[in-house]
C-alpha cells in the first residue's frame, strides 16, 4: 500500500491541505496518510520543530504531501524544509507555471547553492557559503534534460561572470545537455528575470541553481496570477515532498479564503509520480475548468471561500468521471 507522509503545518497549511484530501479522495486514492506534527507551531510549544524520529517516520513512508511552514528570522530557528529536502536528499525541485502567457517548467537545485545550511552570525558580520558541486549540478541538469526531451528547448540560467561558483554549474549543465543531444540555450539570472516579465513565452524548460531557482519561480508566480496557483515538486532517487509554493501566510490563516489551487495540484503532481496519470489529469483538469468559470478566491479578486472552491473541483470531478 502507498505510504503518505502528512505535513500541514503552519498558518494557512491546514487548510489547504484539508482541501486537497477532500480532492485526493475524490480521486479514489486509497493510500495510507501518516500525519506529522511538525513546523513552527510546535517549536513555539517545546522548542522543536522537527525530530529525528519524524525523520526516521517520514523515512518509512512513499512520499511527503506538505502545506506550509512557518520560518521565522531567529538564529535559533532551523529551516525544517532544508532539513528534510537534505536528510531525504531531495535535490531536484520541478514547479511548472502554466496560464495564458506562459508554459513552463523551473527545475531547481534543491540541496546546496546559498541553502547548504553552511553559515555563520555575529554582531559585526554574517556568512552564508554557496556550495555548488559537480554531482549536484549533473544530477540536477540530468533532471532538466529528460523534462527538457519531452519539450521544446533547455535554459540554463547563472551569473557566472561574477559568481565563479556558477562557473562550474554552467559548465557541467552544458556537457549533460550536449550529451543528451537537447536543444539549449543561456541566460544571466538578471535578464532572465526581466524577460520572464517581458516575454514569458520564450521560456520552456529552465535549469538554475537552488536560490535562484526559488526567486524566479515566485516571479513566475505573480505571472500565472497568484502564488496560490503554484504547486511543486521536491524529487529525489528514493522520496518525493510535493507541496504549494506559497509560504503560511498567518494574516490570512483561519479566514476560510486561503487559494487551495496550489495544494491540489501538489496531489496531482503526486498522483503523476505514483504512476496514477489518469487520476492527476482529471484533478488538474476540474482546476482549470473551474478557473475558467470565473471561480477565483480573494488573492485572484474572486469571493470563492476555500471550502467553496474546493467544492468546485471537486463538482468537475463528478462532471467528468459521469
Amino acid at each position: 500500500m502507498k505510504r503518505v507522509a502528512l505535513v500541514p503545518g503552519d498558518g494557512i497549511g491546514p487548510e489547504v491541505i484539508s482541501s486537497a484530501l477532500r480532492v485526493l479522495r475524490e480521486a479514489g486514492f486509497d493510500g495510507e496518510l501518516v500525519e506529522f506534527d511538525i513546523g513552527y507551531g510546535r517549536w513555539s510549544r517545546d522548542g522543536k520543530a522537527i525530530t529525528d524520529d519524524d525523520i526516521e517516520g517520514m523515512k518509512e513512508c512513499d512520499c511527503i504531501l506538505f502545506g506550509a511552514i512557518t520560518t521565522p528570522p531567529d538564529p535559533d530557528y532551523r529551516s525544517v524544509l532544508i532539513r528534510i529536502r537534505k536528510e531525504l536528499d531531495l535535490y531536484a525541485n520541478i514547479r511548472p507555471l502554466r496560464s495564458s502567457r506562459i508554459d513552463a517548467i523551473i527545475v531547481r537545485e534543491n540541496t546546496e547553492g546559498l541553502y547548504s545550511g553552511l553559515e555563520v552570525l555575529g554582531d559585526e558580520e554574517a556568512r552564508t557559503v554557496r556550495v555548488i558541486t559537480r554531482r549536484g549540478s549533473q544530477r540536477i541538469a540530468e533532471v532538466a534534460c529528460r523534462i527538457a526531451s519531452e519539450r521544446r528547448h533547455l535554459t540554463i540560467i547563472h551569473k557566472a561572470n561574477v559568481l565563479k561558483s556558477d562557473v562550474l554549474f554552467l559548465r557541467t549543465c552544458r556537457e549533460v545537455a550536449e550529451r543528451c543531444a537537447i536543444r539549449y540555450d543561456e541566460m544571466l539570472v538578471d535578464a532572465a528575470a526581466y524577460n520572464l516579465i517581458i516575454r514569458p513565452e520564450r521560456f520552456d524548460v529552465m535549469v538554475t541553481t537552488n536560490l535562484f531557482g526559488d526567486i524566479l519561480s515566485d516571479e513566475g508566480a505573480g505571472i500565472v496570477g497568484s502564488l496560490g496557483l503554484c504547486a511543486s515538486a521536491n524529487l529525489g532517487d528514493r522520496w518525493a515532498l510535493f507541496e504549494p509554493i506559497h509560504g503560511s501566510a498567518p494574516d490570512i490563516a483561519g479566514r476560510g479564503i486561503a487559494n487551495p489551487v496550489g495544494a491540489i495540484r501538489s496531489v496531482a503532481m503526486m498522483l503523476e509520480w505514483f504512476g496514477e496519470k489518469g487520476r492527476a489529469q482529471l484533478i488538474e483538469q476540474a482546476v482549470e475548468r473551474a478557473l475558467s468559470k470565473g471561480l477565483k478566491t480573494p488573492d485572484l479578486g474572486g469571493s470563492c471561500t476555500t471550502a467553496g472552491f474546493t467544492d468546485a473541483v471537486i463538482d468537475e470531478m463528478r462532471r467528468a468521471a459521469a
